[in-house]
């Protein structure tokens, strides 16, 4: 069994910062792209950052400069660094992870649970 387990998210005032974290773990074989989405509550699930085992990394233009990625390959977990957080950030976040694992030897695309971010004003 393959899983995405986030860890991390809380309740912060406005201006803070928080670090979300997500290992992958299981029966995986290689990880591409690893990333982090948002879903805020009467809205649909939005890009944050996404991070490729390069090292090639993409934000959406509302947390650029305020919000970083990263992964550690060898412990197939990444990283979400979010600072300057706001309340419009409030929302769950979501791992996501390209992977091949055992179970197809094909590459999937694989979600976690979910963290609740709340950026209180």
């Amino acid at each position: 069994q393959v899983q995405l387990v986030e860890s991390g998210g809380g309740l912060v005032q406005a201006g803070g910062s928080l670090r979300l974290s997500c290992a992958a773990s299981g029966s995986i074989l290689s990880v591409d792209a690893m990333g982090w989405y948002r879903q805020a509550p009467g809205k649909q699930r939005e890009l944050v950052a996404t991070v490729t085992t390069a090292g090639s990394i993409n934000y959406s233009d509302s947390v650029k400069g305020r919000f970083t990625i990263s992964r550690d390959n060898a412990k197939n977990t990444a990283y979400l660094e979010m600072n300057s957080l706001r309340p419009e950030d409030t929302a769950v976040y979501y791992c996501n992870a390209l992977m091949v694992v055992t179970s197809t030897w094909r590459m999937g695309n694989y979600w976690g649970q979910g963290t609740q971010v709340t950026v209180s004003s």
